[in-house]
């Protein structure tokens, strides 16, 4: 018999939001479950993206009866219900978590917010940035003497957010297992960020943080950061270690005696500017040659589209492609059960009919239900 993935078997209902909840369902999906993407009818469209690959699609309005119940009977047959809306937005639609659960005791109910379900800003609006700056960790990146820089929103939404709900609803499945009960997964970006930032909190007690852009992993170290080339373009340095930073020099042709010793904070920006002449003589790619198997911790900066064609990517098949747009492959990889290649998004309409039909209603049923708009 062929191995089936991790999650094959696991049947994840899906209240579409945005941001870090379609992310961690895009996740549960590549691990195998079968994730069917509740829409609202009417919904303004968007075009399918990568955080939908993996799962069929309903339009359905909950605001009706008729609709709210449609989600229930699929909650019924679910193991999992996500959700990434404001508190009390779903109780208000009776998609609450005392409600399904009261119809199916074995659902693990993964909630996705901002803030979190209380607090003072638990009802507050929010994007990532907001998150990221009220945790501290926005301050602490960017240049010294400039303005913090937003690292797209890849820290709260998905490091913080949706990351932290998979592994909550995987964990909350794995306990069931034993308990035979569900759970409600109460996952905050706001929490996540807390979690993420704890060494650095550490670092700030101990006193060994100081002012954005001073510091060993923000850009203050000479040894830590990017570097501008001949032709406008970067590598990135991440030699902290005393062998990779001799290599680093010895590649530049610097000798570590005129730069002052490693840990020497007070000789990090005469050094950083030393190395930067350097670096600039040359371009990104002739650098990147030149440091190629060399143990430095030196790699080009690449665009986007250049990293989907590296060699290292492609000899890892670490991309594929549907419908023109270039796919990350399913992570991590499983030596007995393997991850398959994720499949697109579909069109927001296409599955609603197979979605409908496995609940049992006839193609007379699904009429009647989308001529009275209960349906898309």
């Amino acid at each position: 018999m062929a191995a089936t993935p991790p999650l094959d078997g696991v049947r994840v209902v899906e209240l579409a939001a945005q941001g870090p909840a379609p992310f961690a369902c895009m996740l549960l999906a590549d691990l195998g479950a079968e994730v069917v993407r509740v829409e609202r009818v009417g919904a303004r469209s968007h075009p399918p993206d990568a955080h939908a690959r993996g799962r069929r699609t309903i339009a359905v309005d909950v605001k009706q009866a008729r609709g709210r119940d449609l989600v229930l009977d699929l909650v019924k047959g679910a193991d999992v219900l996500v959700e990434g809306f404001r508190p009390g937005a779903v109780e208000r639609l009776g998609l609450g978590p005392e409600t399904c659960v009261a119809l199916n005791p074995r659902l693990v109910y993964g909630r996705m917010t901002g803030w979190g379900q209380d607090g003072p800003l638990a009802r507050s609006a929010g994007h990532d940035i907001n998150y990221l700056a009220l945790s501290g960790g926005l301050n602490a990146i960017g240049e010294q003497g400039r303005s913090p820089v937003p690292p797209l929103n890849l820290v709260s939404d998905y490091g913080g957010g949706g990351m932290l709900l998979a592994l909550g609803v995987v964990a909350a499945l794995l306990k069931r297992a034993s308990s035979g009960h569900g759970q409600v997964v109460d996952a905050a970006m706001a929490d996540g960020l807390a979690l993420m930032l704890a060494p650095f909190h550490a670092m700030a007690v101990r006193g060994v943080w100081s002012e954005r852009g001073s510091n060993l992993l923000d850009g203050g170290a000479p040894f830590y950061r990017t570097y501008e080339t001949a032709d406008g373009q970067w590598i990135s340095v991440g030699a902290i270690e005393p062998q990779f930073y001799a290599e680093f020099l010895r590649v530049l042709g610097i000798d570590a005696a005129d730069l002052g010793p490693q840990s020497d904070k007070t000789s990090w920006p005469a050094a950083a500017k030393r190395i930067a002449a350097v670096v600039a003589t040359r371009t990104r790619d002739e650098w990147a040659r030149l440091f190629d198997g060399v143990d430095a911790c030196v790699q080009p900066v690449l665009e986007l589209m250049e990293a989907v064609t590296h060699p290292h990517a492609v000899a890892r098949e670490v991309f594929t492609h549907a419908g023109g747009v270039p796919h990350p492959r399913a992570a991590p990889r499983f030596s007995r059960t393997p991850l398959t290649t994720p499949e697109p998004a579909r069109d927001g309409q296409s599955s609603t009919d197979e979605v409908l039909a496995g609940l049992g209603l006839s193609a007379d049923d699904i009429r009647e239900l989308r001529a009275a708009g209960v349906v898309a």
